[in-house]
This record gives C-alpha cells, structure tokens and sequence, in this order.
C-alpha cells in the first residue's frame, strides 16, 4: 500500500487506514470495512458529492475498503486498483461475496428472470465479477443482480491472451475522465480494461502505468507496446498506429502515430515521453 501518493493512500481528514500505522502522520487509525460494488458501476469521486469530479469507477463485484462514511458517501480504497475516493453508499453491500465468474462479454444485461422477456436489471461491463448462485437454462443468477446469458461470463482464472485485440473491442467507446466502463473510459482505463480480460496487473493512471512497464526505445517498438504522453497512453496496433481512448476524437479510436505525435505536440502538451513494453 503506498504511504504517499494521495490517490493510493487511505487517509483523510486525520484518519488512516490501520495498515498504514508506522507508515503515514495521522491523528487516528481505523480498521476498513470491506464493502462489495452492487451497482452495474459506480462513481469515485474526489469529494462526497454527486457532481465532485469522478477520478475512477469501480465495476460491480469489485470491493471497496470502507474507512468511514459522510452523508450518502463512504470513503475508502478500491481493491482492485488501490484507488482512494468517496463512493456513493447506495452503490455498496456487505458481506463481500466471492465472486468466481468475470464479464467476459464487453458488455452484457442481467435480466429479472431468466427470459430475455423479462425486466432489465442493468448493464454490466467487461471484468465485472460475478458470484453465480443458480442456474437455468441458458442462464445463471448472479448474486445481488439479474440472471446472465452464461456464455457472457467466464470463469476466474480462464483469461484472453491478447490484449490488443480485447482493446480493440472498445472501439468507438465515448471518452469518459475517469471511467472504466464499457460505455465510457479514458485512456489509462483502456489499457488497464484490457489487460485485467487478460488476468494481468496494471496501474491505474498513465504515470503510474508508465513507472510499471519496462522502458524500450523507440526503435524497438511494436505492436502492444505503450506511448506515453504528459497525462496521455495509446496502444500500439503496429509500429506506425495507436489506438486510444482521447478527448480529440472524444472516443476510443485508431490513428496514426506520426499524426498523433504532431497534433498533441501542437496542442501544447510536447513530444511522447518514451515507449514501454507490456
């Protein structure tokens, strides 16, 4: 857990998360309560109000370390992806159950019954996780939800192995701060959307990302790689290509690098600031 990096770090107002005892300045230290995303998706905001700015979402089935609650907000860390911020409290449950499915669709609903007839009880994105409690049929009841198209789902532990090609799936996806799903995300979310389909680790933000992978030079770039921007990261399709997800084309698109590298700089933002290697 970091002990300096306010996104990453569970303190706030003089109260800490007890794991960080020894480890950051505050005047208390309380032990989290481990709540469960129950919501198709839900906000992190950097403020316990409904128009503060989003800085993450969280996916339903995600669990979220409760450190303590303020009006309609409870304050604490995603587990998923340690990041620190106020969600709403209506978009949480307890006990965490152990989810042992994962959306492997990019996106799917979850039905009252198990009919495509039936009312629907929301949409859920790509690495939602899922406990299932029963089945029929073609469909299997998730817990805290509607009844799931099985083929949708995979179980934890069977993973895709390309990420590119599952990046590729959000094409067209509206540009989102902050978001991670399936019908909105930013660009860092792209990336770590991706490789959490391919059971892998990834940061959540682009410097964060950019500290996690190992450097190349730009000679040796190719398809999967990562350019990195001040605040930006794209994809490479191939050695010339990148997809992202950018607030120019305000969605998930394909676009030459040599022209991307020219617009940004332009834009005032400079020059790549290297590639790295997933």
């Amino acid at each position: 857990m970091s002990a300096g990096d306010r996104r990453l770090t569970l303190l706030r107002d003089g109260l800490a998360d007890r794991r960080l005892e020894g480890l950051v300045a505050a005047e208390r230290f309380a032990q989290v309560t481990p709540m469960q995303v129950s919501a198709p998706v839900a906000s992190l905001r950097v403020a316990p109000a409904p128009d503060a700015e989003q800085e993450d979402q969280l996916l339903f089935g995600e669990t979220f370390d409760v450190l303590f609650e303020t009006g309609d907000f409870a304050f604490g860390q995603a587990r998923r992806d340690r990041y620190v911020g106020y969600v709403p409290i209506e978009a949480l449950s307890a006990p965490v159950v152990t989810p042992e499915h994962r959306v492997s669709a990019l996106r799917t609903y979850a039905f009252a019954e198990p009919d495509i007839k039936s009312a629907i009880v929301g949409l859920y994105s790509l690495n939602a996780l899922v406990s299932v409690e029963a089945r029929e049929g073609r469909f299997v009841k998730g817990a805290r939800t509607g009844w799931f198209v099985e083929h949708h789902l995979a179980p934890i532990g069977r993973f895709e192995t390309d990420y590119v090609a599952v990046a590729q799936r959000f094409l067209g996806a509206p540009y989102q701060w902050g978001g991670r799903e399936s019908l909105g995300l930013d660009c860092s979310a792209l990336v770590q959307q991706a490789l959490y389909a391919c059971g892998r680790a990834c940061p959540r933000d682009t410097d964060l990302q950019r500290g996690f992978f190992p450097e190349i030079a730009e000679a040796e770039r190719r398809r999967g790689d990562l350019v990195f921007w001040k605040g930006h990261v794209a994809i490479l399709l191939d050695a010339e290509t990148i997809l992202h997800a950018n607030a120019h084309h305000m969605a998930v698109a394909i676009e030459p690098l040599a022209e991307a590298i020219a617009r940004i700089e332009a834009a005032g933002v400079g020059a790549p600031l290297g590639y790295r290697r997933v």
